[in-house]
């Protein structure tokens, strides 16, 4: 495998114990990467490491240091640090399985691959990724990582694991301090048909390749711009379309759904259209029989 494993270890699950290498599931997207500049003479601003009262210093002359109180730090070695003992550095031992539907999405942090590390492992790795697919559970448990430790979850994915670090419980704000104030109303059963009909009509399977940074794509286009513009401003007018106008959202909300069906939808939304659209007219109704005229008329 060409990828550098993120971690290696064991996973242990009573007393069985799976070698396995774990790989960064996910990468960075494209991101446009902006320099300071110093305009006079256009070159990049640089930043040094410096001490009040003493100046800039070598990177051999900086230690890690905690606060205990105010000025005054605990220093570490990085050696020290590393040296910390954790049995979860080298082992995964899965302590709780739940169902997956039991982990609030707003716990889960960043994925990982897990693959056995040999072939003597992939029996036992074999065992757990089907045991996990039959009962349709998670494994939890804790692994340290790159200077902390995190809950994680295992779950199977195709032939392998899928591991996800999650997010303690004091990281995640409770979801009530925010959404108190929303009003518990029953909606408009009208405006709930022609919402769910527009859901309908725009529904399919995901597929991520439909979906890419168009921020990034327009920056570079106003980067390839401003090249063929010598220095020369380029300010965009922006199309505020409904902006400012939050008031006649609720006013024209049965209008705005409506209007939204008549737009030209995606593949499959006949069917749901004409189960969920509004009553017609008797002479609507009967349009469809009579095709040829009304291909005549237009």
């Amino acid at each position: 495998m060409a990828a550098r494993a993120y971690w290696q270890g064991q996973i242990r699950l009573a007393l069985v114990s799976i070698p396995v290498e774990i790989y960064s599931a996910t990468r960075s997207g494209a991101t446009i990467s902006f320099r300071q500049i110093h305009e006079p003479t256009g070159k990049p601003i640089q930043y040094e490491k410096v001490v009040a009262g003493v100046g800039p210093v070598d990177t051999d002359e900086i230690m890690k240091g905690y606060e205990i109180e105010k000025g005054n730090y605990v220093l570490l070695e990085q050696d020290e640090i590393e040296a910390v003992k954790l049995e979860s550095k080298k082992t995964l031992e899965l302590t709780q399985f739940v169902d997956a539907d039991e982990i609030d999405v707003l716990y889960y942090e960043k994925p990982y691959f897990v693959v056995p590390a040999d072939d003597l492992a992939e029996e036992a790795f074999i065992v757990l990724r089907e045991a996990l697919r039959r009962t349709k559970k998670v494994g939890l448990g804790q692994l340290a990582m790159r200077g902390r430790e995190y809950v994680v979850s295992l779950k199977p994915c195709g032939r392998g694991l899928v591991l996800e670090t999650l997010r303690y419980a004091d990281e995640v704000h409770k979801a009530q301090g925010y959404f108190r104030d929303i009003p518990d109303d029953e909606p408009d059963a009208d405006l709930l048909d022609l919402a769910e009909t527009l859901i309908e009509k725009k529904a399919g399977k995901f597929d991520p390749q439909v979906f890419h940074d168009r921020y990034v794509d327009a920056l570079k286009g106003l980067i390839e711009r401003k090249k063929k513009a010598k220095g020369g401003k380029i300010i965009e007018e922006r199309d505020e379309g409904g902006a400012g106008r939050r008031g006649s959202n609720v006013v024209d909300l049965m209008a705005a759904l409506k209007k939204s069906l008549e737009k030209p939808g995606e593949s499959g939304a006949s069917k749901p259209a004409a189960k969920k659209a509004p009553p017609k007219s008797t002479a609507a109704k009967k349009a469809p029989a009579r095709k040829p005229a009304a291909r005549k008329r237009a």
